[in-house]
């Protein structure tokens, strides 16, 4: 994949939109774990929260790749995208 020069929006194939729903799941999922982290009655492990993490980022990967490699992401254009 050609590297990153701007913020990707959610998007593109169906199968890349639905990588990116399942990466903001996995996010959301990740802030909880930490949360939950911080408790002291509640046990949570270093490398579930690492697994976690770099789930995300193979979502992001994966989806990037349904859109034919990056070539048809979504990309973010100040005061264009509404």
């Amino acid at each position: 994949l050609a590297p990153l020069t701007s913020f990707i929006l959610p998007g593109g194939t169906p199968a890349a939109a639905h990588l990116h729903v399942a990466r903001t799941i996995c996010r959301r999922a990740e802030r909880v774990m930490v949360e939950l982290a911080a408790r002291p009655d509640e046990p949570v492990s270093e490398a579930a929260i690492h697994y976690i993490n770099r789930l995300s980022d193979f979502l992001f990967v994966a989806a990037r790749a349904m859109n034919d490699n990056g070539a048809g992401d979504v990309l973010w254009v100040p005061g264009q995208n509404r």
